[in-house]
C-alpha cells in the first residue's frame, strides 16, 4: 500500500488532518490480509514533508496542544508506526525537513532521492525539534545529532554520513525501481515472522541486555510454532518455495 501525504503546495507540510490520515491509511493497511509492507512518501518531486506548516494560522499547527487533551497528535502518529505490523518503507521523493526528517527516522527502511536534503531546521524559527528527538537518536550518533539540531544545518541523502539514516540513495530517475527491488525482498518472505521480529525489535530496543535475552528466547521458542515457521521449515527440508499463510 503507498500512502502520499498531498499537499504538495504546502510542501507536504504536516497537521493534524495529514496526521489522522495516515494512522487511518496504517490501520486499514493491516486490516487487509494482501498487504504486506507500506510505503509512505510525498506528492510532487520537491518534498517527502518540510514539517509543521509554519503559515500563520494554518490549520491544524502542531505547535498548541488542546488544553482539554493534551495527547499530541503528532505523538499519536509516531506511536501508530512504531505498532505497525507491517514494514513501513519511506520513499523519500523531495527533502525531509524537521517533523518531515522525523518521519523519516520512524519508517523502517528507507529509499531516497541523493539529492534530498534531510534535518531539523526547528532552531532557526526558536523551536527544538522536541517530538522527534527519540526517533533521531535512534539513528543518529549523539553528537552529530546534536550539532544538526542546534545548527539546523542539513545533510543530503546521498552523503556518506546518510548512511546511518537511508537503506538506499539513487538518481530520481531511479527511486521507483529501487523502491520496488526493496518491497521485492519484502513480500516473498514470511508476514508472521516480519510481525513478531518487528514487535520484538521494539521492545528489546528499550530492554537491558539481561531482559533482552530472557524476552528474546521466548519470541524465539513461540515463532518457532507459529504456521509460517513450520512451513518455512517444511520447505527448506523439501527444496521448495514456501507458501506463506502469515499464520
Amino acid at each position: 500500500m503507498v500512502v502520499t501525504i498531498d499537499r504538495e503546495s504546502r510542501r507536504n507540510a504536516l497537521n493534524e488532518s495529514v496526521a489522522a490520515a495516515i494512522v487511518a491509511a496504517l490501520d486499514a493497511a493491516e486490516a487487509d490480509t494482501a498487504v504486506r509492507a507500506v510505503v509512505l512518501t510525498g506528492a510532487g518531486d520537491k518534498a517527502f514533508c518540510a514539517g509543521g506548516d509554519l503559515k500563520p494560522g494554518a490549520d491544524g499547527t502542531p505547535f498548541t496542544i488542546e488544553a482539554a487533551d493534551p495527547r499530541h497528535y503528532v505523538s499519536r502518529l509516531l506511536r501508530r508506526m512504531d505498532a505497525c505490523r507491517l514494514p513501513i518503507v519511506a520513499r523519500v521523493n523531495g527533502h525531509a525537513l524537521a517533523g518531515g526528517f522525523g518521519l523519516v527516522c520512524a519508517c523502517d527502511l528507507v529509499v531516497a532521492r541523493e539529492d534530498a536534503l534531510m534535518g531539523v531546521t526547528e532552531v532557526k524559527v526558536g523551536l527544538f525539534p522536541m517530538m522527534i528527538l527519540p526517533y533521531l537518536l535512534r539513528v543518529l550518533p549523539y553528537r552529530r545529532l546534536t550539532e544538526l539540531c542546534i545548527t539546523g544545518e542539513l545533510i543530503r541523502a546521498g552523503d556518506p554520513e546518510a548512511a546511518s539514516i537511508v537503506n538506499y540513495a539513487v538518481p530520481a530517475s531511479e527511486l521507483d525501481a529501487k523502491t520496488d527491488w526493496l518491497l521485492g525482498r519484502i513480500v516473498d518472505k514470511s508476514p508472521t515472522g516480519i510481525r513478531l521480529g518487528k514487535q520484538a525489535l521494539a521492545k528489546i530496543r528499550e530492554m537491558s541486555t539481561d531482559a533482552a535475552l530472557e524476552y528474546a528466547q521466548f519470541m524465539l521458542a513461540n515463532m518457532a510454532r507459529t504456521e509460517d515457521a513450520r512451513e518455512g521449515f517444511a520447505a527448506f527440508a523439501e527444496k521448495r518455495p514456501p507458501v506463506w499463510t502469515g499464520k
